[in-house]
């Protein structure tokens, strides 16, 4: 029997959040979330995304760019091919990965298993605490401090008073700061040696990616980090001297398929791998518990900060994410 033709969907559904959370871009009340649904007759594959304004991108600007895959789609569009039919980015990603789902269900057998990796096992990730008020930062922390692991959100002018109110607030976690490309060379200079008295880890994109240069000529007396520095494998070239890390997050690379390509080369050469996400449902994070294999570290607590989340979602016990239902993306068919 041919083939059935496959046919794309495309859905936008504005998810609302359990509390407003104070982003970089203004506050958030809803997280945007595009669903790309592949489905030959016979399998449905899902795959999911969030826009990120960072990088220029929008739920109509998303929606718009896989609709014009409709047709690519229908005509036999493939995994393999779409890495080099649309640019990395949020509407790649979700189609990524909703060819996963859909190979894994026509091959019966798991994502996991079609990519090569061994069983899944449970993930630890950090919760993160939004960038607020220090008393408002202290009172997120210390209803979190039994996390092994805490990503702490900032933004520039009076960061440090934020790390002290949360350090106070959970003092046995683990820390890690992300600047969001708020600091200047001197402040950085600055911050450095009271962040490590305050015994933070890692620091996440101190520097606007424009203006990492200055990163080389530094002292690091705490690792850092490259987040919006490094979107693709042609940005690790850049990154030696100036990082001793990298964030993945599957919308910002393109997929599971340049998530996975990007985490075995930047370890290949010699730099830490953070898995991170950002605030929609469990299946746009279900993808990234795969790469959470290479990683070294995964901040991939987004669907705690949804007021619901979808059926069959992952399940957060203890700062650990167990595996994914089948039910919810890369089951067997």
């Amino acid at each position: 029997m041919a083939p059935q033709p496959q046919r794309l969907t495309v859905t936008r559904r504005a998810w609302p959040l359990g509390q407003p959370f104070p982003m970089p871009d203004g506050e958030r009340t809803t997280a945007d979330v595009i669903l790309a649904e592949v489905f030959d007759g016979n399998a449905r594959g899902r795959g999911e995304c969030v826009p990120l304004r960072r990088f220029g991108e929008s739920a109509d600007s998303v929606v718009a760019a896989l609709e014009a895959m409709k047709g690519a789609v229908f005509s036999g569009l493939s995994r393999d091919t779409l890495q080099d039919a649309m640019p990395p980015g949020a509407a790649r990603s979700a189609l990524d990965c909703a060819f996963w789902d859909i190979d894994a269900k026509r091959t019966y057998c798991s994502v996991a298993e079609l990519a090569g990796l061994g069983a899944q096992r449970p993930v630890a990730t950090s919760f993160t605490i939004a960038c607020d008020t220090p008393d408002a930062m202290a009172a997120q922390a210390a209803a979190h401090r039994a996390w092994p692991l805490l990503t702490v959100k900032l933004g520039g002018t009076g960061d440090i008073e934020r790390v002290r109110a949360v350090r106070s607030a959970a003092p046995v976690s683990r820390l890690i700061v992300d600047a969001n490309e708020s600091w200047t060379e001197a402040q950085l200079r600055a911050f450095m040696p009271v962040l490590a008295d305050l015994r933070v880890e890692l620091i996440e994109q101190p520097l606007p990616a424009d203006a990492d240069d200055a990163l080389a000529g530094l002292e690091h007396l705490i690792p850092l980090c490259a987040d919006e520095s490094c979107r693709a494998l042609a940005d690790l070239d850049r990154l030696g001297g100036k990082y001793e890390a990298i964030t993945i997050k599957l919308d910002k690379v393109g997929g599971l398929t340049a998530a996975l390509a990007l985490a075995a080369e930047a370890k290949r050469r010699g730099f830490r791998v953070m898995i991170g996400g950002v605030i929609g449902t469990s299946l746009g994070i279900a993808p990234a518990l795969l790469v959470a294999e290479q990683a070294d570290l995964a901040d991939l607590d987004g669907p705690l900060h949804l007021a619901i989340d979808r059926n069959a979602g992952l399940r957060f016990e203890g700062g650990l994410i167990q595996p994914a239902d089948p039910n919810l993306w890369g089951g067997r068919g």
